[in-house]
């Protein structure tokens, strides 16, 4: 290919076609990452000489999407993503594949890397790979070369995200006409929750019990195939299946999701491994259709059925064994154990195993172990439910969805309606749901709390089947609150450490500015709510002339931010101060409630993580009803503010953005996205410090609408 580093000038001397690349940059949470990556690397293009076409993936959609010609004619293809980027268009091209970060550090680095990056889809000959796992195989994760910052996002983590994507929505449709049938249709007898055969509500069951088994194959299928592409799509779905029917290795239970995420895993790298094998040129063709799926599929299915099933049986043979033996002990300590493996793997054999102990001892006329497992059965979906309610910046739009629907199926005691949660942070929800698991079981020991039907959940105790159901219910709600608290604080000292080591690197790295604000920037998007937002790509900045009648008008980004909600300069010189003065200033545009509250939201959101960007920016932000409508403020500051930047400087510009909850929609990502983009550039910057009044800020500021 044409030498794309062609030195900086701009102009083509020599005569040559100039070189032309591709670029597309994503991003799994925030926003700007993805539009700084693509400016930066589109900025670096332009000085090197080089034609580029950049395509942005988020959440609202992809833009300024490669027609066949544009890949057709394309000299190399750069990837700077955080999240799974299908490759498959890109056959026969040279594809450099890095992290999101990397774009914004060293895009000219990568422009001139990418000429000798290997062939997409020439796996095992030149040096190619379909896929970014083929690097982690062969050992050479980090195809930038630059060191730790330019590795992709961990293949195992884009793969169990990807799978996790597409189990959700099996999850929440299954979990929740199951729910629906139950409440609606639903009777309790000794042999459970019972639906009439030839009723109604058994047809909306059945609908729901299709959704839960095709669950945890899907999940194991999308693991597979964000590793080994199509072809390991077939052999995962089916791993999957056979994982979870213990039926089929003599299992009374099966593997569950833990099952599916081997299985997944396991298809993946071994579709990853048959490609790598040489074969003779006319069989190609039918590789990846029949030969790929084929061998994989079966080799997979009979190792889990006689290698990996058998081990699943024995120990779900000894764990009920095991329990049997302890049915004379404190009942405090059996039911913290039962609910230990309740909440472990939510529908897997050791959850399996104590609940069918409990469900077995009801015939006779033993009914407080089940009531043990009826406590522990809902307290995990009922606390993942509740702590995206308690920490809701904690989590995704899409995980705070889920929760809502984790909430309702734990009424009805449903436990899978956590399992996303547990598959994309075991880490951290699989302890924190064992030890409300257990908090409950052992309460309702202690209270001698009993159920009559094999089912769980407070359904059971609305239906009459609970005895001591006060106890029951304190002992649930303790559970519950222990799992979400739990949860957080997990969670929250994973993020603070995952910023130390960002705030380090950043330290120690070469353009630790451009990786500070771009880290930073992660989290204006009001802390992972919606995903990668996108904007047009008519969207660019317009010319300078062209704001003027903007801000005559008074208003800029569609208005949200006017004359009204700007100052030159803040009186305060710490950050709680300053957002308390711009909250004020806010005010003054009639659309804020409560200003205390919009303060109070605005310094929780600090606590999380700075919103300090580096290169003397800063813009805190809430997403509160607090505001009526979403409203911009602008101010500066001459000596700067200390707000905690990575790269150290103090905020002298500061952008507060507030929107209600209703509106965290397109328009709040795309005002998001225009604001990431355009403050990269540093004559925006200068022009904006030096602007003397608001109507100077103000026609500056039109320059990004």
């Amino acid at each position: 290919m044409t030498d794309p580093a062609r030195p900086s000038g701009g102009g083509d001397v020599s005569g040559e076609k100039r070189p032309k690349l591709l670029a597309v940059t994503a991003c799994p949470t925030g926003i700007a990452h993805t539009y700084m990556a693509a400016e930066k690397l589109a900025q670096a293009a332009e000085r090197l000489g080089v034609e580029m076409k950049v395509e942005t993936q988020g959440s609202i959609g992809s833009e300024n999407v490669f027609s066949d010609n544009d890949v057709r004619e394309a000299d190399g293809v750069i990837i700077a993503a955080d999240k799974d980027v299908d490759r498959s268009r890109f056959a026969g091209k040279r594809v450099l594949a890095v992290g999101v970060a990397e774009g914004i550090r060293h895009p000219e680095q990568l422009i001139e890397q990418v000429r000798t990056a290997p062939v997409q889809g020439a796996a095992g000959r030149d040096g190619g790979a379909a896929r970014p796992a083929d690097a982690a195989l062969s050992g050479g994760g980090d195809s930038s070369g630059g060191g730790g910052g330019g590795k992709e996002r961990s293949v195992a983590y884009k793969a169990l995200m990807n799978g996790v994507s597409y189990m959700i929505p099996f999850v929440v449709v299954g979990g929740l006409l199951i729910a629906v049938s139950l409440a609606l249709g639903g009777h309790a007898t000794p042999e459970g929750l019972v639906i009439p055969k030839d009723s109604f509500w058994m047809d909306v069951n059945n609908v729901g019990v299709i959704g839960f088994k095709l669950m945890v194959p899907v999940l194991s299928g999308y693991i597979a195939y964000a590793i080994g592409d199509r072809p390991a799509l077939v052999p995962g779905m089916i791993g999957g299946w056979i994982a979870n029917d213990g039926s089929l290795y003599g299992s009374e239970a099966g593997a569950g999701f833990i099952g599916a995420i081997v299985t997944g895993f396991l298809a993946g790298y071994l579709v990853l491994w048959i490609k790598k094998v040489e074969v003779p040129k006319f069989a190609r063709p039918i590789m990846p259709i029949i030969v790929i799926p084929i061998l994989a599929t079966t080799a997979l299915g009979l190792f889990f059925v006689y290698v990996i099933g058998s081990p699943i049986a024995w120990v779900f043979e000894h764990l009920t064994s095991w329990l049997s033996g302890m049915t004379g002990t404190s009942a405090i300590l059996l039911g913290a154990i039962l609910g230990l493996m309740i909440a472990f793997d939510m529908g897997g054999p050791v959850n399996k195993t104590a609940f069918l102990f409990g469900a077995g001892l009801i015939a006779t006329g033993n009914q407080t172990v089940m009531g043990m497992c009826a406590a522990a059965i809902p307290v995990m979906p009922l606390g993942q439910g509740l702590a995206t309610l308690i920490r809701r910046k904690l989590y995704s739009e899409q995980e705070r969805e889920t929760g809502m629907a984790a909430l309702f199926m734990g009424l009805f005691g449903i436990s899978e309606g956590a399992i996303p949660f547990a598959a994309a942070r075991p880490a951290q929800v699989i302890p924190a749901n064992m030890l409300g698991g257990a908090v409950a079981g052992a309460m309702a020991g202690m209270a001698g709390v009993t159920d009559a039907v094999p089912h769980g959940g407070p359904i059971v105790a609305v239906l009459g089947a609970v005895g001591g159901v006060p106890m029951f219910f304190v002992a649930v709600a303790i559970g519950v609150v222990v799992t979400a608290v739990t949860t957080n604080a997990l969670i929250g000292i994973k993020e603070r450490g995952r910023r130390s080591g960002a705030a380090v690197a950043v330290g120690s790295g070469a353009g630790g500015g451009a990786m500070a604000a771009g880290s930073a920037f992660a989290g204006v998007g009001m802390s992972a709510d919606a995903g990668d937002g996108a904007v047009g790509a008519g969207a660019e900045a317009r010319a300078v002339g062209a704001p003027v009648a903007v801000a005559e008008q008074g208003g800029v980004l569609s208005g949200y931010l006017t004359g009204q909600t700007v100052k030159v300069l803040l009186d305060s010189r710490d950050k709680e101060a300053a957002i308390r003065e711009m909250a004020e200033m806010l005010a003054a545009s009639g659309n804020v409630r409560d200003v205390d509250e919009l303060v109070r939201v605005a310094l929780a959101r600090e606590e999380q993580g700075t919103t300090g960007l580096g290169e003397e920016i800063a813009i805190p932000h809430a997403k509160t009803d607090a505001v009526s409508e979403p409203v911009v403020g602008f101010a500066r500051s001459a000596e700067g503010i200390e707000w905690g930047s990575l790269d150290g400087t103090k905020a002298k510009l500061v952008f507060m953005i507030s929107v209600p909850e209703a509106a965290a929609g397109d328009e709040h990502l795309r005002i998001l996205a225009l604001l990431s983009r355009k403050l990269m550039d540093t004559g925006f910057r200068e022009r904006l410090s030096a602007a003397p009044d608001e109507t100077a800020i103000l026609r500056v500021l039109g320059e990004i609408q």
